[in-house]
């Protein structure tokens, strides 16, 4: 068996990184965070040139219009996406790409930005919901298709990630039925592990962040990263980064190929690793930083709050342990 990527697949990494970086490098988050109202976190024509690239029809068929790839190269496109922080619900779009039809059509072109929920818990909290063209709802009978212009809530003040606007909704129209739950329960899985994904992504780029501080930032008349302490808490991260990046990568060519493991297993191991090492590396970063990294001006506190978003997002630590500890 081999554990390498792929030379195409290392291709593809290192070009979404270029494109990502390039598109959504540190001065234009920025000054999206100090100059955008919060409702205008999706950039529209930042959105259709991610479709241009496949970011949301990686996975649709070539003969639909789509890349052809699977989950495993998904994954390493969604790593890259955590790693820049790219605003806006790029895990729904990804999936409500598969979609038959014209709503599926419209988000593999990036002419919609949709949204996706569970529509069992109340109160529903909806995020980007000012700028979805479509709002998917996972039940047990399926995927239900709402209009969000029909959607009323109270917009949270002051969400946790400053680039994740939320509103919180009562009620919710009945909608459509527009997938099974067959369906559904694929796309619980593969979100999932595109979920997990994004965390690894934040999850590295904090250890990044952290060892580079480390480096440079001089204490007692030497780089901190000469304590042993400093030392402790980066390899830390590191070795949790890797452990999360083993368990996403497996999870997706699992999903891509169930005979060479348990799905179910591989899918809430991912998730559960990859939010555990984006939650704890953010904190540990922000101790690296000392002082500072409690700051609004270091990045650190930014991926840490997105990363407590996302480990709310397919199922929390506790249900997901539950539920890997049930399969035992």
């Amino acid at each position: 068996m081999d554990f390498q990527l792929s030379e195409d697949q290392r291709d593809l990494r290192s070009g979404v990184r270029e494109f990502c970086e390039g598109r959504f490098g540190r001065d234009r988050m920025r000054a999206l965070l100090d100059t955008a109202p919060v409702p205008g976190m999706v950039d529209r024509a930042l959105w259709r040139e991610l479709a241009d690239t496949g970011f949301f029809s990686l996975r649709v068929a070539e003969d639909a219009g789509g890349v052809g790839l699977g989950v495993a190269e998904a994954a390493l496109v969604y790593e890259e996406a955590g790693r820049v922080l790219l605003p806006g619900p790029l895990v729904a779009t990804h999936l409500a790409a598969s979609l038959p039809g014209e709503p599926g059509a419209k988000a593999a072109a990036g002419d919609a930005v949709v949204g996706l929920i569970e529509g069992d818990s109340w109160p529903l909290l909806i995020e980007h919901l000012d700028a979805l063209d479509c709002l998917l709802v996972l039940t047990d009978e399926g995927i239900r298709r709402v209009d969000p212009g029909a959607v009323r809530g109270v917009r949270v003040a002051h969400p946790v990630d400053p680039f994740t606007p939320v509103t919180s909704v009562d009620e919710l129209p009945v909608g459509e039925l527009v997938a099974d739950a067959l369906v559904a329960d694929q796309w619980r899985r593969i979100g999932a592990v595109l979920t997990g994904a994004l965390q690894l992504g934040i999850a590295g780029r904090l250890t990044e962040l952290a060892t580079r501080y480390a480096k440079e930032r001089e204490q007692f008349g030497r780089v901190i990263g000469g304590f042993q302490a400093v030392k402790h808490l980066c390899a830390d991260m590191l070795v949790r980064t890797e452990l999360a990046r083993a368990a996403v990568y497996a999870a997706a060519v699992t999903l891509d190929d169930p005979a060479v493991g348990d799905p179910e297993v591989a899918v809430l191991t991912a998730k559960v690793m990859g939010d555990d090492a984006a939650t704890r590396n953010g904190k540990d970063a922000t101790q690296v930083h000392g002082g500072m990294g409690f700051t609004w001006e270091v990045d650190v506190h930014l991926y840490l709050k997105r990363a407590w978003v996302h480990a709310t997002q397919f199922g929390g630590a506790e249900e997901n342990e539950e539920a890997l500890a049930a399969t035992l």
